[in-house]
């Protein structure tokens, strides 16, 4: 088995927890916030398919889908077309609405194939190459998709938790 081969495993339960988080709720459980000051199910799936495309989009040397594809216009989010949500504070977590999960799946698995498609192409030696001289030591690109998956697994895990909020509203 190739460090790609379980990359792509782990990127394949994130999407399976995303759709598990999103599947059969409404507009007002996706966006359900547990108080002013707390993230929706709407916003962690959004903010944490944002992150995994911009940084699998700079790995790879590719744009994002996000923009490409038209997803920034599909969603209507009142922010630049680059935002993927870091720094947001609660009236930028409140903006972010759809008006069903079909839409954040259906970006979700756009993003998800995105990344599959690059990580076939990769080598187990491709892993290795420094990809962020900033830090130190300098973040090589196995690092760096762990990262990703490590984030974006932590808010999944959030957004699944907070459906379970959502659904003992009903």
């Amino acid at each position: 088995m190739r460090g790609t081969d379980l990359l792509v495993d782990a990127f394949g339960r994130i999407q399976k927890t995303v759709h598990s988080s999103v599947m059969g709720l409404t507009a007002d459980e996706l966006a359900y916030r547990v108080d002013d000051g707390a993230n929706s199910i709407v916003w962690l799936v959004w903010h944490l398919t944002r992150v995994q495309d911009d940084h699998i989009a700079d790995a790879a040397g590719t744009s994002q889908v996000w923009s490409d594809d038209g997803w920034d216009r599909r969603f209507g989010l009142p922010f630049p077309a680059e935002d993927t949500g870091y720094g947001h504070d609660a009236d930028d977590v409140a903006a972010v609405r759809v008006p069903s999960g079909d839409l954040l799946t259906g970006y979700h698995d756009a993003v998800h194939d995105q990344t599959v498609r690059y990580l076939a192409r990769l080598s187990d030696d491709d892993l290795t190459r420094v990809v962020d001289e900033s830090w130190n030591p300098p973040v090589t690109l196995g690092v760096r998709l762990i990262s990703i998956i490590n984030d974006d697994m932590q808010h999944a895990g959030q957004a699944s938790y907070v459906r379970g909020l959502a659904l003992r509203r009903r």
